[in-house]
């Protein structure tokens, strides 16, 4: 509704996913420079995590771009998986036949193990990449970590990138998981948008869109870092609401009080009342936000 008004020619912070407006930040660009160094080295395991919202899939979705075309990569998005119904969807992801009727641990290895030296006698890379890891089991990462046995003498014949929140890092601390905790070559934590980052955020989507970064006052980019915590899946629900009441009330910009008048009927106005203090004892009301807005938009909605 707003587009014409400020004279873009598309929403800049839509929760459809959208690749043409990923903004790599300088913490996004470490967290994929860890991870290509990862998959280079030896070991079987490659580890990003991060709070909900701050931007773990776009860094994914650009490993997956920077990735030879001799890599082969299978995709898991729903890992609330048993080990048997994983190492199916791994045989789905790569390609490889299976008789239903005669499923067993043992005789998908098999299967997988064929299909990892296939691969490699064809000069191929084979990545596994696995999303919201936190919820795999133990058993089923410990089934994971005996995929990653087959090796040369150089190098592993199977890469896993485990992607998850906070609490793939306490999962992994587990003792009966510390064999596969010792294999991970590469971890990197993925923090929210410092101040800076977030006016380059909200710079970078305004002029994807074709509008001027001027359509958000110095005063209210400056709520928005304080408000969201510099999560980027947040930034665009606020953005997106704040833009719609300066359209209503035929504003020429987004100001503070109009910033913090949208933020309210996001957040509550007994949330939004805390922004005069630290930002950060908003974070868990935050991520509950978050959560909806994923549940409203699913995959990729920030970039």
């Amino acid at each position: 509704m707003y587009l014409n008004y400020f004279g873009l020619s598309d929403n800049p912070f839509s929760i459809a996913p959208n690749p043409a407006y990923l903004y790599m930040s300088p913490r996004h660009k470490e967290a994929l420079a860890h991870l290509t160094f990862g998959l280079r080295e030896s070991g079987g395991f490659v580890m990003l995590t991060g709070e909900v919202g701050t931007g773990k899939t776009t860094v994914s979705r650009k490993l997956l771009e920077q990735l030879p075309d001799t890599t082969q990569v299978a995709m898991i998005l729903n890992p609330t998986l048993s080990a048997l119904e994983l190492l199916a969807t791994v045989c789905d992801e790569l390609g490889v036949g299976y008789e239903s009727e005669n499923l067993s641990l043992k005789y998908l290895t098999d299967k997988i193990l064929d299909k990892l030296m296939e691969n490699h006698q064809q000069g191929l890379n084979t990545v596994l990449i696995i999303d919201e890891a936190q919820h795999l089991l133990p058993d089923v990462l410990e089934q994971l970590r005996l995929l990653t046995n087959l090796e040369t003498n150089r190098e592993k014949l199977l890469k896993v990138v485990l992607i998850g929140q906070p609490e793939l890092q306490q999962l992994l601390k587990r003792n009966e998981l510390r064999q596969l905790s010792q294999r991970i070559t590469a971890r990197y934590h993925l923090l929210p948008l410092s101040k800076p980052e977030v006016k380059a955020y909200v710079a970078h989507r305004l002029s994807v869109a074709g509008g001027a970064s001027e359509v958000f006052q110095p005063a209210a980019l400056n709520a928005i870092y304080k408000v969201t915590a510099g999560i980027p899946r947040v930034i665009n629900l606020l953005c997106d609401r704040a833009m719609s009441l300066a359209y209503a009330q035929q504003k020429p910009s987004v100001n503070r009080h109009l910033f913090y008048a949208a933020a309210g009927q996001i957040l509550g106005d007994d949330v939004l009342s805390q922004r005069r203090d630290s930002h950060w004892p908003l974070v868990f009301t935050l991520l509950f936000v978050v959560g909806l807005a994923a549940g409203i938009g699913g995959g990729m909605i920030y970039g």
